[in-house]
């Protein structure tokens, strides 16, 4: 059985429809005091659920959403609880990188081991350790077969791959082998939360297509002063490329005034309005999760997908 909560309800419903079932019926509200309220509307007893969330604005509520409907889950006798979150919210939060700060991260993985999920699958983590904060098993998906396979259609002849700091150059690195194209990196320094220094590149991009990759876009800060930098230094053309569209505060208008030429994103999170930029480009990861919830039900390997770029 599958249930989608209410934060990207059209990415619940898509992958429904690649596993050829409806989603489930329940019910979710909230009391005038902001308290969330659910019930399930058929019985879960001893079923394998699965639990659609992803982790967007507002990120607090949709959180909080999904704790209690695992609850709910675990009390009506559900026999196995997954919970699907194509993005993990506070995954920024991962490490201690100055003194007094929590670890974010860690804490989300407890409420949702403590609430009673006995797996979870994400896409595109923005750091690996995460994995290694649940005490259950994790399935990490990437949306690199998808990305990539659009990117190959466009046949560039001069292509360079680039990375937008030292923290993605094995991300980038799958993105060139992928696509037969050259490796760059830039080097990034943040001076404080949500603002960004480009410094020196390393790697040849003049006369080239530039490709920038990364796991997400929020305020856009890296991947415009980035796209600045590889235009000063003499790429041809210029692209960017994330699996998770956070696009929060000025993103949209500095994309639309970067030299970018396109924003290719995935429906990790929902877009609404942004999607309506000429820059960018939305293609569906809905097929990568039902093909793994499909491999997870059937106790089949969930790797040998992304070996052999073996969907549904």
């Amino acid at each position: 059985m599958a249930f989608s909560g209410r934060s990207n309800i059209p990415l619940g419903q898509e992958i429904a429809n690649y596993l050829g079932i409806e989603l489930g019926q329940v019910k979710l509200s909230q009391f005038s005091n902001g308290e969330i309220y659910v019930r399930f509307l058929e019985s879960v007893r001893g079923a394998d659920v699965f639990i659609i969330q992803t982790m967007t604005a507002p990120v607090n509520m949709h959180l909080m959403e999904l704790l209690v409907m695992i609850d709910a889950l675990k009390r009506a006798s559900a026999e196995r609880i997954s919970a699907v979150i194509p993005h993990y919210g506070y995954a920024r939060q991962d490490k201690k990188t100055t003194s007094r700060e929590p670890i974010t991260a860690k804490l989300v993985a407890d409420l949702l081991v403590v609430a009673g999920i006995d797996r979870m699958l994400s896409m595109d983590l923005h750091a690996g350790q995460i994995q290694g904060f649940f005490d259950v098993p994790v399935d990490h998906l990437t949306s690199l077969p998808v990305l990539a396979s659009y990117f190959r259609e466009k046949d560039f002849k001069e292509f360079v791959v680039v990375s937008p700091d030292v923290g993605r150059v094995k991300l980038a690195k799958k993105f060139a082998d992928k696509l037969g194209a050259d490796l760059a990196i830039l080097h990034k320094t943040r001076p404080e939360h949500n603002v960004v220094e480009m410094g020196q590149i390393v790697g040849d991009v003049k006369g080239k297509t530039a490709l920038l990759v990364d796991d997400m876009i929020d305020t856009a800060g890296t991947i415009t002063e980035g796209a600045e930098t590889l235009k000063r230094s003499g790429a041809a053309k210029i692209y960017a490329a994330a699996t998770h569209a956070v696009l929060s505060g000025p993103a949209i208008e500095r994309i639309n005034a970067s030299p970018i030429e396109e924003v290719v994103l995935t429906n990790t999170v929902p877009l609404g309005d942004h999607s309506k930029s000429p820059k960018i480009k939305i293609l569906s990861i809905a097929q990568i999760f039902a093909q793994t919830i499909l491999n997870v039900y059937q106790d089949e390997s969930v790797s040998a997908i992304f070996e052999e770029d073996n969907f549904i």
